[in-house]
């Protein structure tokens, strides 16, 4: 079975209604770091719903970070400045230090079924034609600088245009282990 397939798997089996895992609070505080991981197994799940992000090693949950997005509204991005955070499988497309936002991982957003649901939109008249789809949306620290501290992340806090922000020493951690081309599944 090939890597996607099994994404595709454990993305419909954590759907599932009631599906919990044994000692979750253990993979909020457990350390991960390119010693015990095998990066080239990686991929990341993030669930709006609950403002989670996964971190699986092939099938085996290993870490769980809290997150948070751009807007209150849970739903799909539809255009540049609605502030939503994208649905989708994405890639991380490069990552670098960032001065604002401590680290910076870009996602391949948009990309082919951004771009289609887009123009669907756009169709059916539902976003103007002057509209743009937006880009630029990555997994980011927060923005101590504007005064955006880890208590937004524990709080619950958006506020973000549509990325996903994480606590510092997290998305530090996390940059540690991820590499360009990581499967990122955005979902509500």
């Amino acid at each position: 079975m090939n890597r996607y397939c099994l994404l595709l798997l454990l993305v419909l089996c954590t759907s599932v209604s009631g599906f919990t895992f044994k000692r979750e609070g253990d993979l909020y505080s457990v350390k991960v770091h390119p010693g015990n991981i095998d990066p080239d197994k990686v991929f990341l799940l993030i669930d709006k719903s609950d403002y989670r992000l996964y971190l699986y090693e092939d099938v085996t949950l290993r870490k769980i970070y809290k997150v948070v997005f751009g807007n209150r509204d849970q739903s799909d991005k539809r255009q540049e400045g609605d502030r939503l955070t994208p649905e989708g499988t994405f890639h991380i497309l490069s990552k670098r230090f960032d001065n604002r936002w401590n680290r910076f991982m870009l996602l391949d957003y948009p990309n082919e079924t951004s771009w289609a649901r887009f123009h669907e939109l756009q169709d059916a008249g539902a976003l103007p034609a002057s509209a743009t789809i937006g880009g630029g949306i990555g997994i980011h620290g927060v923005e101590y600088a504007s005064g955006i501290r880890d208590n937004y992340v524990e709080g619950r806090i958006n506020w973000t245009l549509g990325c996903v922000s994480m606590k510092n020493a997290d998305v530090s951690e996390l940059y540690e282990i991820i590499k360009v081309g990581t499967p990122v599944v955005i979902r509500r």
